[in-house]
């Protein structure tokens, strides 16, 4: 790590309640999302359709409640004032300001985003931001992309942006967008704009700055916000005020031509003429600034002040040309500060950025990889948002508001009223999902902790506070609803963040401890309905996984989850860990190493002695209880049959002396229950929920290349459901599973997410690392062999090094010049302007690679980057 960026990142300090109290270079950072319409926390409707109770067309006329959204935008950490910009080719109806996407129900496997962007680089501290965003010079195709995903089945693709041929002739704009701060209120911006097309054109730009609108909801007489002001300060010069900011200037340079951008101003208030038919406000509504630049409406305030502002620039670029637009957000005017002081600031920050991402990078690195991992690092930058949502204010509405619908009380979240967050959160997608979820939370966390490991402590710790952590111990899954169940992972998390940090922040490690153990016992008490140590917990992230609806069963049925009953055993030798790690320096947590490795014993033998596994075919199943007391197994060999393979863990026999001195319990508990029959000769003692010749039996078919085993990892469903679907008879209706290689076909859960059959990187990772632990406990002795059939004999190590390569190769150039991941998009894979911008998909073809789903998932993606900052072996 550069120095310089070094004393920026570790200066984070102890945040206790919020970024407020960390270093001052997080008070400016990207952390305005893609989009804020169509979310939950926007959503008043009577019948909790979000995507139709905010849709992207209310999105430029009406104000936010909860948060704000924009191109390239920067905020400060509550959100108070935003950047952001906005664009005009001259032929679209509307300004670009924000990006363009479908819905759930709009899209025919889902919402959508139908742009390209991408996050190029980025600092931990944001002392260095890069964005880069292509806008069609031709008209913006909404009503071409929205009919067409319409008209098409979920058996067909999705329509893309560049399918309708709005590219063609490479007539679009290349704008990039860079920021560096001087010091942590200084922020200089430079816009660049290139012409890649034939002809010249001209792009209006309009750098943008606004408040979050926080005075409409309660009078400031009754204990409101007050209004801010944005005003005129000068030729070039918006000047800010806001009681909580002090005062701020937006000072712009002349454009290319040596023109002053004029400046416009009205209100960030809901324009209720053109959405409701009642007289607005203000003559200067949200959209005033759009109305006046797209179609001369008299919508902009001649006295030049308002809450919302922009410098409008129309800048005239030849084919090929590239010019710059040069900005200043500050605490105060400097008519110098776009002279050489300008130009040293981002070149200054660029070689810090360069430095960071070299002394990340491990020697013999390809330059490749490097790109790999630096774009994805930077993705996970970007994707800290302002998250902001008090569930009691939205449920019971503002003063002077229309109040909610009655059934809003007893409908979607109405249980976590307690929830009150105003928080920078690491979100999954800053446009798909700008909304945090817990277990994709962990997964960022892990790659975080190389980048800013005091952040990465922050997103786990954040989860377990009174102000998110349900007071029966449960951790709020995702916005959609709080009370569904992710996969419990981040006492997995925790203990990987503090390997990274060196293991040394036991006050971290500690504090994490306390609140999951509250965690795990609500899982105990809520999620395991016969008291059997075989656990429920719905569809626990795997959208689409199964042949049933996991969370939503016929009635008086109820499926006992290979899947969920893995994760809690693993949990708790992750606990167990912890405890252990605890114990070294508080010998009165010996008590809890016992407490978790008893009950480790439990839900391994109730495992091992419940029908959850199938001798005949060697597999891990959920089975399905009916009312009459038959049971059913659900044959699908999907991942949820893979992760007892992570319910491992490695003990010392002191530690089973110690177990045993203080638990008679345990030690009345036979050995085979717990114990593997292999310990090498490491003197390390193999706990698993897969012991004695199991996981032998699971792994041919995870490294079966008919069956799993696929050029780029493993696939969430085996490729064997081909050729063998599976479906179950039950009172009425017939289930099925069949192996699909890219999207859904079934809408199960909505959205896009499907699991029968796509890679998954999350769940890869976890076998990859899975695999390093089981060389690490039993040596070179173990060989598998791998592929399945191809007689090659294989430590753990290596499978787990060839698992990374195959991975990485997604987005590796391969002898044909192709990346894996840009599927069969010529021009992604072979145009100079966009081969080396990178897109974190959220998933990935199964059988040919290709990127699908959320296309800036960098979240659990990210993990990508971490593979090359942390490859297998390293750190251990």
């Amino acid at each position: 790590m550069s120095n310089a960026e070094r004393e920026r990142v570790e200066s984070f300090g102890r945040p206790e309640d919020g970024l407020l109290d960390a270093s001052p270079w997080y008070r400016w950072g990207p952390y305005l999302s893609e989009r804020a319409w169509g979310t939950v926390r926007e959503d008043y409707s009577g019948d909790g359709t979000a995507w139709e109770a905010f849709p992207h067309d209310h999105a430029r006329s009406r104000a936010y409640r909860w948060s704000e959204d924009g191109l390239a935008g920067i905020s400060d950490a509550e959100q108070r004032l935003c950047f952001g910009l906005g664009l005009w080719n001259g032929r679209d109806p509307i300004l670009k300001e924000r990006i363009f996407g479908l819905t759930g129900n709009e899209g025919n496997h889902g919402e959508d985003a139908k742009e390209y962007w991408w996050y190029l680089d980025a600092l931990p501290s944001h002392a260095w931001l890069r964005w880069r965003y292509h806008y069609p010079q031709r008209a913006f195709p909404y009503e071409q992309l929205a009919s067409e995903n319409r008209r098409r089945s979920r058996e067909e693709p999705e329509f893309e942006l560049l399918d309708t041929g709005v590219f063609d002739e490479d007539r679009y704009w290349i704008v990039e967008a860079d920021y560096a701060k001087a010091d942590p209120d200084d922020m200089r911006i430079r816009i660049r704009i290139t012409n890649p097309g034939p002809d010249a054109e001209t792009l209006h730009v309009l750098p943008t700055v606004w408040f979050r609108n926080t005075w409409s909801w309660s009078p400031s007489d009754d204990g409101g916000a007050a209004r801010p002001r944005l005003a005129a300060a000068g030729d070039a010069v918006i000047g800010i005020e806001h009681e909580g900011l002090g005062p701020m200037v937006l000072q712009a340079a002349a454009g290319p031509d040596g023109t002053m951008p004029r400046q416009v101003y009205c209100e960030n208030e809901t324009n209720a003429q053109r959405l409701y038919g009642v007289p607005s406000g203000t003559p200067f509504p949200k959209d005033g600034i759009n109305d006046h630049v797209v179609h001369g409406a008299d919508t902009v305030n001649p006295a030049q002040e308002g809450t919302k502002a922009a410098f409008w620039y129309q800048v005239t670029v030849q084919p090929g040309e590239t010019v710059a637009l040069s900005l200043r957000l500050a605490p105060s005017t400097n008519r110098a500060a776009f002279g050489p002081g300008f130009d040293k600031v981002l070149k200054q920050r660029r070689t810090e950025a360069d430095a960071f991402y070299a002394d990340l990078t491990p020697p013999g690195t390809s330059d490749e990889d490097a790109m790999i991992m630096r774009q994805g690092f930077a993705g996970m930058i970007w994707g800290k948002q302002f998250y902001n949502y008090d569930v009691a204010k939205w449920l019971n509405g503002d003063p002077g508001q229309p109040p909610p619908p009655p059934g809003r009380q007893q409908g979607r979240n109405a249980g976590w009223r307690h929830l009150d967050a105003s928080d920078i959160m690491s979100m999954p997608d800053p446009w798909e999902y700008p909304w945090f979820a817990a277990w994709d939370s962990a997964f960022h966390a892990v790659a975080l902790a190389h980048l800013d490991p005091a952040f990465a402590k922050y997103q786990l710790v954040l989860l377990c506070r009174e102000w998110f952590q349900h007071p029966n111990g449960a951790i709020p899954a995702y916005e959609w609803a709080f009370e569904d169940l992710n996969p419990p992972v981040q006492a997995w998390a925790a203990l990987q963040v503090y390997e990274i940090d060196g293991r040394r922040d036991l006050q971290f490690l500690t504090r994490v401890f306390s609140k999951l153990v509250l965690n795990f016992t609500w899982w105990v008490n809520r999620e395991d309905a016969a008291g059997r140590n075989l656990f429920e917990g719905g569809f626990l992230g795997l959208d689409n996984i199964g042949p049933i609806d996991r969370s939503h069963l016929p009635p008086g049925y109820r499926l006992e989850q290979s899947d969920a009953t893995a994760w809690m055993a693993f949990y708790c030798l992750n606990l167990l860990e912890m405890a252990r790690e605890l114990a070294k320096h508080n010998p009165a947590l010996d008590d809890l190493v016992v407490k978790f490795l008893e009950h480790f014993a439990l839900i391994s033998e109730a495992m091992r002695t419940n029908d959850l596994w199938d001798e005949q075919d060697g597999f891990y199943y959920d089975m399905l209880r009916a009312p009459d007391g038959s049971s059913t197994p659900l044959r699908v060999r999907s991942m949820v049959g893979v992760i007892p393979l992570f319910a491992t863990k490695a003990l010392r026999q002191e530690d089973f002396t110690r177990v045993r001195r203080l638990s008679k319990g345990f030690a009345d508990m036979p050995s085979h229950q717990v114990l593997s029959d292999e310990d090498g000769d490491t003197g390390l003692i193999a706990v698993g929920v897969a012991a004695h010749g199991r996981a032998r039996r699971i792994l041919p078919h995870l490294f079966d290349e008919e069956s799993f085993l696929s050029p780029f990892g493993l696939r969430a469903l085996s490729r064997w459901h081909a050729t063998h679907p599976f479906s179950v008879e039950l009172p009425g209706w017939t289930a099925s599973v069949s192996y699909e290689p890219a999207e859904s076909t079934t809408g199960m859960f909505g959205g896009n997410s499907n699991w029968r059959g796509p890679l998954w990187i999350p769940l890869n990772y976890l076998v990859m690392r899975t695999l390093e632990d089981y060389q690490a406990n039993l040596g070179d002795s173990v060989k598998i062999e791998y592929p399945t059939g191809s007689g090659r004999q294989c430590t753990a190590g290596e499978i787990a090094e060839d698992l990374r390569q195959r991975m990485l190769s997604l987005y590796r150039r391969g002898p044909d010049g192709r990346r894996p991941a840009f599927g069969w998009v010529d021009r992604m894979q072979h145009d100079p302007n966009w081969r080396d911008n990178l897109l974190f998909y959220e998933y990935f073809h199964a059988d040919n690679g290709a990127g699908l789903g959320a296309m800036h998932q960098t979240g659990w993606t990210g993990l990508l980057a971490e593979m090359v900052a942390r490859p297998t072996g390293v750190a251990k």
